[in-house]
């Protein structure tokens, strides 16, 4: 969980869960993040959060989703095994004894301003998770995606105790199905290269 800073502008790779493109607009843009990476590079997914508190389950929620729509994904943190302050180094150590260029997304709920509730972010660079609690964890992800699921500022333990999880789902369940397609085409485009067709998924849709 991390606070967002006091004043966000929406852009392009930003939307709220009812806009009815807002799968749509997630998954492009969590693609358009990896299309420039190396395809010799795994993915792994780092979903950060605590079954403890409603306001902070995003996280957990969406490896657990991710996992049973992909098994085979490299998928750190879920509702039986999440990835939280306590644990986050010593996941962060075994990612990178496991994998010798790990390309990490990572996925966190974070606080901000009223305004901002509902609202999905992928943006590029890593997250400093803990923030809106005032922890100080390590930054992580090469690019990350996260959810505003409710206000920052004041009384941020209750707050998350008292975030609706009805918002939380729904917005885990648009992140874990954009993160699947987008690794699905990933996939292809590193089958591709390996075989030296040279299309990817999103040409081949054109």
């Amino acid at each position: 969980m991390y606070q967002t800073e006091k004043r966000m502008i929406p852009d392009k790779f930003s939307c709220h869960f009812e806009d009815p493109f807002c799968f749509n607009k997630i998954e492009k843009a969590i693609y358009t993040n990896m299309q420039d990476i190396d395809t010799k590079r795994e993915l792994v997914f780092l979903c950060i959060g605590t079954d403890r508190a409603t306001g902070d389950c995003l996280g957990p929620l969406v490896g657990s989703r991710l996992k049973s729509l992909s098994p085979s994904a490299n998928i750190y943190g879920t509702l039986e095994t999440p990835v939280h302050a306590a644990n986050l180094q010593e996941t962060l150590d075994e990612i990178f004894a496991i994998y010798t260029q790990p390309f990490i997304i990572a996925v966190d709920a974070c606080l901000g301003n009223a305004d901002r509730i509902g609202y999905i972010n992928v943006r590029p660079g890593s997250l400093k998770p803990g923030t809106a609690l005032k922890k100080t964890l390590p930054a992580v992800g090469d690019f990350h995606v996260s959810a505003v699921v409710n206000v920052g500022g004041f009384f941020e333990h209750m707050v998350l105790q008292n975030t609706r999880l009805f918002i939380v789902y729904k917005m885990s369940d648009i992140i874990a199905k954009g993160l699947y397609l987008a690794r699905v085409k990933y996939l292809s485009r590193q089958l591709n290269t390996e075989i030296g067709w040279g299309i990817d998924a999103e040409t081949a849709e054109q």
